[in-house]
């Protein structure tokens, strides 16, 4: 399979793998440079570059997706999180990575090594993947070629190409309303009014982010390093961007890492934590998957006594509880809880293979917000989701706009 861009758009080509369970290798190259002045994410190339893209399926099932140019910045920018991008200079790529996707052999040899867990590399792949994907669909001048292989091995992860595809249009669409003042997540901010700006933030997230914002760190590589979206990223930075307080330079060459300490500014961007509770493994990996995938954190459990002292700890935005479990049930964790000051507005989902009337209303009595049956699927977990604590920054002080008042 092989065409142009202009003849069929990329989330055809992807829904056609998906429905024919394809595995192989999709490759992308763009045509020529696009001019800045469209508003697309992927259409402002300061050097005129010409890009290409390699995305890698396993039965219809996104496992992997990079640029074809295999440099190792991208992966050592996603281990600076877990404290190991020194840790790729002692290891040799392993010869189970094809040719066009290297960064996958280190990932492979992280974990094998036990310096990364499992979770921690599917959570690499998937920024990786929406990453490039965000590039990809705002492509509209290139070309494409399938080709059925062998799939990436071992396999780390399989993306379900869909509700995938749907969030990054979404993000896309969303990514409009920066412009001009947002053009290119590879865009670097700097701080160019530093007293209105000190005026607007606290102190520490205004020596946060006069750090991060030197000029050479792009938005995206802001994103790898702190585990958030780059439509997050930019959202955070936009009214300040917009008010002239930050300036964005075009990509640096060299990179800047922050300390640890140096996230507090971007913990304001306020990502929801989600505490699953339900005595099933499967269903606590299925809403563990799912939610991920959107940038949410979450926190899941099989044990009704022990989330009792977790979730004082964690302190979730949102709590779902399944109702039918052993030494605790649903009900019964739900009302104990209510009886916390902390957890008096905490929304409380009920997940339950019941749905009868009556459950709703015993749910209802003890205190829960709302309801969801089981088996759900992935759009009817995250409609319920968004709707209680869906991701949004947190307005700076100050009589600034934000990203949202100005759609």
């Amino acid at each position: 399979m092989q065409g142009n861009l202009n003849e069929i758009d990329l989330r055809s080509i992807l829904q056609l793998i998906s429905l024919g369970q394809r595995t192989g290798e999709l490759f992308i190259e763009e045509y020529t440079a696009q001019s800045s002045s469209v508003v697309g994410p992927g259409d402002f190339h300061p050097n005129n570059e010409k890009d290409s893209w390699f995305v890698f399926f396993l039965n219809g099932q996104i496992s992997y997706a990079a640029s074809s140019d295999n440099s190792l910045s991208r992966l050592r920018d996603y281990l600076y999180r877990y404290r190991a991008d020194t840790t790729l200079g002692t290891l040799a790529i392993s010869g189970i990575a094809a040719t066009n996707a290297p960064e996958y052999g280190y990932l492979w040899d992280l974990l094998r090594h036990h310096i990364l867990t499992p979770a921690q590399v599917r959570s690499i792949i998937q920024g990786m993947v929406q990453e490039t994907l965000f590039d990809l669909l705002s492509l509209r001048q290139g070309s494409f070629i399938f080709e059925n292989d062998l799939a990436l091995a071992p396999q780390l992860i399989a993306l379900e190409i869909e509700p995938l595809v749907a969030k990054i249009a979404r993000h896309i669409q969303e990514w409009k309303y920066f412009y001009p003042h947002i053009q290119s997540p590879d865009q670097c901010p700097t701080v160019s009014d530093p007293d209105n700006l000190r005026a607007a933030l606290s102190r520490s997230a205004f020596r946060t982010l006069g750090k991060q914002a030197n000029g050479k760190t792009s938005i995206r590589q802001i994103s790898r390093y702190l585990n958030r979206d780059i439509l997050t990223v930019a959202k955070a930075i936009y009214p300040y961007v917009q008010q002239g307080w930050v300036q964005l330079l075009p990509p640096a060459n060299k990179s800047f890492q922050p300390n640890a300490s140096d996230s507090r500014f971007w913990t304001e961007l306020k990502v929801p934590k989600v505490f699953c509770i339900d005595d099933g493994k499967t269903i606590c990996d299925i809403v563990e998957s799912i939610l991920i995938q959107y940038a949410y954190e979450v926190i899941a459990t099989t044990s009704p006594l022990d989330a009792l002292g977790q979730v004082f700890q964690v302190k979730p935005d949102l709590i779902l509880c399944d109702i039918e479990m052993p030494e605790l049930n649903g009900y019964e964790i739900c009302a104990m809880l209510r009886t916390s000051t902390a957890f008096k507005q905490v929304p409380i989902v009920m997940l339950t293979g019941k749905d009868g009337f009556i459950d709703r209303v015993k749910a209802r009595m003890v205190g829960a917000t709302d309801y969801l049956t089981k088996p759900f699927q992935t759009e009817e977990l995250l409609t319920l989701v968004e709707r209680y604590v869906g991701i949004s920054p947190t307005a700076p002080k100050g009589n600034v706009s934000s990203a949202n008042k100005t759609k």
